[in-house]
């Protein structure tokens, strides 16, 4: 920074042509130039000039020879060279010339040719070029020119004015149109002249006029110098004609001044503010010794592109040549050192600027506090806000904006309030920086206060600060206030239209959103990028397929794809409207991506339970160099949720406490619900325990790790400590408890709670209380929850739908799955599976039929999972050819698809076609599972096929799966129907677990069959001593002694039963078409 201290060094001025003069007055000029430089040395000193101005009878002092020669001499070196002296000849040329104008255009207006203006020569003039003055504008023009106050304007006092105001009072009074009018009317109008109407243009701001006295002058043969370029340069930035400055540019090429500093330094700011960097960075490269102003121009440019980095280098080039920065350098770096996060560097400028006086004026304090704000420093921010002795109105808005963006509602309004109190009037940058206080502070009243404050000041119309209150009652949720400031506003633009679209979407009113949208697009606005990110997320909401893709189309057209922000958006559409194909190929082609792409993908893929592509994704954005922020860790964590992922859990939990992150409660209780996932209990709880603070989330995911392990004991002493902690309960608490409920009163009173705590009954916990009352058989309190819920929410019906099956009410659900229809709702993939379950349960080949044609017909069948439901559904209702054809028709089958169309076979007793379907599955490439052997050997029981049951059970450790308890059972089955009991009983005497009661009713069954009465006994020893109470074994071991011929047996075991009071349950079977229970004696 010591750099920064020493002056520029001295640059010699480029030379350029004199242009605007011919060959003969050049020469002329030449000549005139060696009459004073009597010696020779190709400048006039003092000596020379003095003795020049001798000769022509001028008696000067020394001072004033000198005074004359700094006049001149523009490099400094003392002496005028020729070029200096050809420049100052130019002017006095041009000024004659100008004067020769003036005069023509003098005789336009003096009509009557009396070498005066009057008032009806102007009003006459002024008519035939389309002016219309009144007379006292008229007057007032004359007023001004008028010296010697006779009422008329003579040719001198004409030319002095003209001179002075660059066409005089009709400039002064706003008439451009006249003056260029009268402009327009001189055929050859003279350099002087052009460059004397052109200054003042640009003076005012009139750049279109500017360019047309410029290109007039051209067409009439006019040349242009050094003088006119700047100002026309400047007049192509600021209206941004890129085309027309790139031709300027040309013309000052081909002429020759190309290596003039001014006009050189001039291109670069044209360049830089119309954002052709590349062109601006040539053009300072060619300059030999660039000054602070071309480099300052290239800074700026380069911020204001976006481009902070550049801009920063650029900065470091100017102190590795010693340049030493001056305010406008300050006032561009500064915020660019904000922007890149250089606090260091930035607090150095401060200190560079308060030592170099730069402070003294408050044109960097502004810069300053935003910087100390950016740094979340709003300490330095007010210090620094409190030492600035007298402050104007943009260092006040500039301590209210930090801490509008610090979200320090409260003291950005005690600010705005101080403000007011020095007698300061707001602006509307004041009013646009406190506007959105409001929003932080979730405080109506505040905004109220501000938007009568703003109608107070008269700034209600506005535009940006009419924005920044339809954003503001949006966003505190008022959108009616919001509607009624934006609808009778007569000259909308886009950022208000998007600020409407805006704040809908914020407050879930998505239909709204869409409606202002297209109402935009009516009254002539074109969508830009952010009017699209809106509506994508309304998109997203109302999963509007057809609306979103014709956006997406849109943005294509309008190349918007360009901006992350809209890209981002379209991944978490298409991922919310169940197109993630979509949203991985749209990943794929975007060229720049940054977290928020990867944590949107990730939790997209989560929502879809695309738990390895989650994964995947988030593996390739470390491999591409991203960071891995807060978002990233809590998105990726639900998809740990098996054991053997417990490993990678816990490596992120690892890399959460390096960063950091493990303080914050949603990383917290991600954690949690990680470790409970993976099986780790004591590690979720040791984490819940631990944390700081905790919140109904956190002790809702513990609790949810409980009730997923079937720890209801546990998960209603986790509800204790929750009520003693005063956390209160959310619906998801509830959730976690109903299933968890041992009694219907306990049930009861967790439903009570619903009552008193005001949670509302949304659809999930309208459907967990109809699960907990048909777990106790209370079917009117399941169908008064599902009248009293949404009843348009398929959800809903598919809840019921599923407790009817659940508690063997098929007939109900088939029925309601009809009214559904009726009402004009849509089923969905889980209705349909429901009413799938039905037919099974309800044995209909010929409902089985209907509702095959019905799936089919509303094209549900493409649904894999649907299709081997329906496999499932037609093998067990009678149809096992129909369930092979629809097998077959599968483009792709998965395991379920093998395993069910086996277990079809076996259920059909055709034990053959079901070993041949599995060889087909092994030679097909799909790996037979735990459940395809359950399928298989309950296949080869079922037709007694021992020896080839036997290989199917030896092979399963050849394929690596251990045989659990059903596998067991099916051997059981298969032995004991074939009657070798011993072999049955061996297998059960050597399993590795308890064995289940239906595995020894089967073999206690065929026991009676094969009338092994000794193996019976010891059968129903062993379900005696397991299940105690239960009635059905005892009747089987009576059966075994009844069958045997062994009445004194049988009647003890029926004595047994009478002291123990065991009832044989009664069973009862369906006819069909009949309509009521015929009861079937054992």
């Amino acid at each position: 920074m010591a750099s920064l201290y020493r002056g520029p060094s001295r640059k010699e001025k480029p030379r350029g042509r004199h242009h605007g003069l011919t060959q003969q007055k050049r020469q002329e000029i030449k000549e005139a130039f060696e009459l004073f430089d009597t010696d020779g040395s190709g400048t006039i000193d003092a000596k020379e000039l003095n003795v020049a101005m001798r000769a022509l009878g001028f008696e000067m002092t020394e001072e004033q020879i000198h005074q004359m020669i700094a006049d001149v001499d523009k490099d400094g070196s003392g002496a005028i060279d020729f070029d200096e002296f050809a420049h100052m000849m130019t002017a006095k040329i041009g000024e004659r010339d100008t004067k020769e104008e003036l005069m023509k255009a003098f005789q336009l207006i003096d009509l009557d040719r009396n070498g005066k203006i009057s008032a009806a020569d102007i009003k006459s003039i002024a008519k035939d070029l389309g002016e219309n003055f009144t007379d006292s504008e008229i007057q007032e023009m004359i007023e001004e020119a008028d010296r010697d106050r006779d009422g008329e304007v003579n040719a001198d006092e004409f030319i002095r004015m003209m001179k002075r105001t660059a066409y005089g009072s009709c400039f002064h009074l706003g008439s451009s149109h006249l003056a260029l009018s009268l402009f327009q009317q001189i055929q050859r109008p003279s350099l002087g002249l052009q460059n004397l109407v052109i200054r003042y243009l640009s003076n005012h701001g009139l750049y279109h006029e500017l360019l047309y006295v410029y290109l007039h002058s051209g067409a009439s043969g006019c040349p242009s110098d050094d003088f006119t370029f700047p100002f026309v340069i400047k007049a192509c930035a600021a209206l941004a004609v890129i085309r027309t400055g790139k031709e300027v540019h040309g013309v000052v090429i081909r002429t020759g001044f190309e290596q003039n500093l001014v006009i050189q330094t001039a291109l670069v700011d044209f360049y830089a503010k119309t954002g052709c960097m590349g062109m601006a960075r040539q053009v300072i490269d060619r300059i030999p010794q660039p000054d602070l102003v071309a480099w300052n121009a290239l800074i700026a440019g380069y911020s204001s592109n976006g481009l902070n980095w550049e801009a920063f280098d650029v900065f470091g080039e100017i102190l590795v040549m010693n340049l030493k920065p001056n305010l406008s350098t300050l006032a561009t770096v500064i915020p660019v050192c904000t922007r890149l996060g250089c606090m260091h560097t930035g607090k150095s400028l401060h200190c560079f600027a308060l030592k170099s006086g730069y402070l003294s004026n408050n044109f960097l304090v502004p810069a300053l506090i935003s910087m100390y704000a950016g740094d979340e420093d709003l300490c330095g921010a007010r210090n620094l806000f409190d030492s600035v002795p007298e402050k104007n109105a943009v260092v006040w808005n500039a301590m209210i904006s930090a801490y509008t963006q610090m979200q320090k509602a409260i003291s950005a309004f005690e600010m705005f309030r101080c403000m007011l109190r020095v007698d300061l009037q707001p602006n509307f940058v004041t009013f646009v920086s406190v506007i959105p206080s409001c929003e932080n502070s979730s405080s109506l009243s505040f905004g109220e206060s501000l938007h009568a404050c703003v109608i107070k000041h008269g700034s209600e119309n506005q535009l940006p600060i009419l924005t920044a209150l339809v954003s503001m009652y949006a966003k505190l949720g008022d959108t009616d206030s919001s509607q009624y400031l934006f609808e009778p506003m007569p000259s909308k633009n886009l950022l208000l239209w998007n600020s409407m679209i805006s704040g809908y979407v914020y407050n879930g009113l998505w239909n709204l959103s869409l409606g202002v949208f297209r109402e935009m697009q009516f009254s002539g606005f074109v969508p830009d990028a952010v009017s699209i990110v809106s509506v994508l997320s309304a998109c997203s909401k109302l999963e509007a397929d057809l609306v979103g893709k014709s956006v997406h189309a849109f943005s294509i057209r309008k190349g918007f794809l360009s901006n992350l922000n809209l890209s981002n958006a379209l991944l978490a559409f298409y991922s919310d409207c169940h197109r993630l194909s979509y949203s991985i190929t749209l990943l794929r082609e975007m060229p720049t991506k940054n977290s928020i792409t990867w944590n949107t993908l990730i939790s997209g893929c989560v929502h879809h339970c695309k738990m390895e592509k989650a994964v995947a994704f988030y593996h390739q954005m470390q491999k591409e160099g991203f960071q891995l922020d807060l978002v990233t860790l809590i998105s990726i964590l639900p998809s740990l949720g098996e054991k053997e992922s417990l490993g990678q859990g816990m490596a992120i939990h690892g890399y959460a406490i390096k960063k950091g992150f493990s303080s914050d409660i949603s990383m917290g209780n991600s954690l949690i619900s990680m470790y409970c996932n993976c099986g780790d209990l004591d590690a979720g709880t040791l984490l819940f325990k631990v944390m700081p603070t905790r919140s109904v989330v956190s002790w809702n995911a513990l609790m949810t790790g409980f009730r997923n392990h079937n720890l209801q004991n546990e998960v209603w002493v986790l509800f204790g400590e929750m009520i003693k902690d005063d956390e209160r309960p959310n619906y998801v608490t509830l959730l976690n408890l109903l299933p968890a409920c041992r009694t219907q009163l306990q049930g009861k009173s967790i439903h009570a709670v619903t009552f008193r705590t005001g949670i509302v009954e949304e659809t999930p916990l309208h459907t967990s209380l109809m699960f907990m009352y048909a777990r106790f058989e209370n079917i009117n309190s399941c169908l008064l929850q599902f009248q009293t819920g949404n009843m348009k929410d398929i959800s809903l019906w598919n809840a019921f739908l599923s407790v009817q099956i659940q508690t063997k009410n098929s007939e109900i659900a088939v029925s309601f799955f009809r009214g559904l229809l009726r009402m004009g709702l849509e089923p969905d993939n889980v209705t349909v599976l429901s009413l799938v379950s039905a037919c099974v349960q309800l044995n209909s080949l010929n409902l089985a039929d209907s509702v095959t044609a019905y799936i089919i017909r509303k094209g549900f069948d493409k649904d894999l999972v649907i299709s081997n439901a329906l496999i499932n559904m037609l093998a067990r209702c009678g149809n096992i050819l129909s369930a092979r054809k629809l097998f077959e028709g599968l483009v792709e089958k998965d395991s379920v698809s093998w395993n069910v169309m086996i277990n079809g076979y076996g259920l059909h007793g055709d034990g053959e076609g079901a070993l041949d379907l599995f060889l087909q599955m092994k030679l097909s490439g799909v790996k037979p599972n735990g459940i395809t052997y359950s399928s298989i050997l309950s296949a080869c029981s079922h037709c007694g096929l021992v020896e080839q049951g036997r290989l199917v059970f030896n092979s399963m450790a050849e394929r690596g799966i251990s045989p659990e308890i059903e596998h067991y059972a099916c051997m059981v089955d298969l032995f004991g129907r074939t009657g070798n009991l011993t072999e049955a009983y061996g297998i059960v005497r050597a399993l590795p677990f308890k064995p289940s009661t239906s595995m020894l009713e089967s073999l206690l069954g065929a026991c009676r069959i094969h009338e092994d009465v000794e193996l019976g006994e010891r059968i129903g020893r062993m379900l005696s001593e397991s299940d105690p109470e239960n009635s059905r074994s005892h009747v089987m071991l009576y059966n075994v002694y009844a069958a045997a011929g062994r009445w004194g047996d049988a009647e003890r075991v029926r004595s047994e039963m009478e002291e123990r009071h065991l009832r044989k349950v009664p069973g009862f079977s369906l006819v069909m078409g009949i309509g009521f229970n015929d009861k079937e004696v054992y």
